[in-house]
C-alpha cells in the first residue's frame, strides 16, 4: 500500500486526486495536507492542518506518515498576487518544495510537483517539455524556480506542466473559467474577455488522472498535460456556452491591453502532448470532448 501524501488538498486539484485515490483504498493510504479544516466533505482518509512553509512541521508531519509520495498542488497561483507579494509567492512555490525536495533525499519518498505553461514567455505556443523556459511574470518564475530545485536534486520526481485548469469539487476555493462563464451566462450577465491570449485548458480529473499514473508506474521527468486544442480564451468562452446551451451573445471579446493587468500574460502557450501519449498513455482530447464529460458531472 503506498502512503501518499497530497499538499493542498483542499484546492481543486487536491479535492479531486483525494477522491480519485480514494476509489482505491486497499492500494493507497492517502494523508491531505492544508491549512485550515478539511473542505473535501470527505472524512475516509486523514487530514491535516499545516502550514508547508514551516519546514520543522512539514518534515514531522511527513515523517509520522512515512510518506512515500508526495503530490505537491500547493501553490499559490493568483498571477497579479504573486506580481504584488513576491515574498510570499517564494515562500509557498520555491522555499516550501526546498523543504519537500530534501524531505524526499533524506527519505527516497517520490515526488510528483504541479507546475505551469506559465514558465514560457508564449512567442511560439505548442510548447515541448524540452522547450527553453523564459517566464514573463513572476508567478512563472517561481514555478520554474521550483522546478530547477527539484531537477537540480537526486530525488525521484515527476513534474507535470498543466494549463488553465478547470472542474468542480465540493468546496471551490476559487471560480475556475468554466465554472464562471458558465455562472454569469446562467445569471444573463455580460462577460468581457481576452480574444488574444490562446491556452489549451485542463480538465482537473485528466490532471489527477495523469499525477495517479505517474506515481503507480513511477514515472519520472517532465510531461504536459493539458487539451489537445490551441484556442483563444474567447473561442474557450464561446465553447462553454455552446456545451452548457447558454446564450453565447452575451460574450464580448476584448484585447489584453484593457486590462490594465498588474503582471503580464504570455500570448500563446499551449503544449506539445505525444510525450504525454506516448510514455504516460494519457488519452488527451479537445476541450469541447472534456467540456460534455465534465457537463455530466454537473447534472
Amino acid at each position: 500500500m503506498k502512503k501518499v501524501v497530497i499538499t493542498g488538498s483542499n484546492g481543486l486539484l487536491g479535492q479531486s486526486l483525494v477522491n480519485l485515490l480514494l476509489k482505491e483504498k486497499e492500494s493507497y493510504k492517502v494523508y491531505g495536507f492544508s491549512r485550515g479544516e478539511n473542505k473535501s466533505g470527505r472524512e475516509d482518509f486523514s487530514y491535516i492542518s499545516i502550514d508547508i512553509t514551516n519546514k520543522t512541521q512539514l518534515h514531522k508531519k511527513l515523517t509520522e506518515c512515512n510518506a512515500d509520495v508526495i503530490i505537491n498542488t500547493a501553490a499559490m497561483a493568483n498571477v497579479d498576487e504573486c506580481e504584488k507579494n513576491k515574498q510570499q509567492c517564494d515562500n509557498i512555490n520555491v522555499t516550501a518544495v526546498k523543504y519537500l525536495v530534501d524531505f524526499c533525499e533524506e527519505t527516497n519518498a517520490h515526488l510528483v510537483h504541479i507546475s505551469t505553461d506559465f514558465i514560457f514567455d508564449g512567442t511560439k505556443g505548442y510548447y515541448a517539455e524540452t522547450d527553453m523556459p523564459n517566464p514573463i511574470n513572476y508567478y512563472g518564475l517561481s514555478k520554474l524556480k521550483s522546478e530547477k530545485i527539484i531537477e537540480k536534486s537526486k530525488i525521484k520526481y515527476t513534474i507535470l506542466r498543466t494549463i488553465l485548469v478547470y472542474g468542480n469539487v465540493h468546496h471551490m476555493p476559487r471560480k475556475n473559467i468554466v465554472l464562471w462563464v458558465k455562472q454569469s451566462l446562467k445569471e444573463r450577465k455580460e462577460v468581457t474577455i481576452v480574444n488574444d491570449q490562446y491556452r489549451m485548458p485542463t480538465y482537473v480529473e485528466n490532471l489527477a488522472l495523469a499525477c495517479k499514473i505517474a506515481i503507480d508506474k513511477t514515472h519520472t521527468g517532465i510531461y504536459n498535460i493539458s487539451s489537445n486544442t490551441l484556442l483563444s480564451i474567447y473561442e474557450i468562452a464561446l465553447q462553454i456556452a455552446e456545451v452548457f446551451n447558454l446564450d453565447k451573445s452575451l460574450i464580448k471579446p476584448i484585447s489584453t491591453t484593457t486590462l490594465n493587468q498588474i503582471a503580464p500574460r504570455p500570448v500563446k502557450t499551449g503544449f506539445d502532448l505525444s510525450k504525454t501519449q506516448n510514455v504516460l498513455q494519457l488519452h488527451v482530447q479537445s476541450f469541447k470532448e472534456d467540456l460534455e464529460i465534465f457537463k455530466t458531472t454537473m447534472l
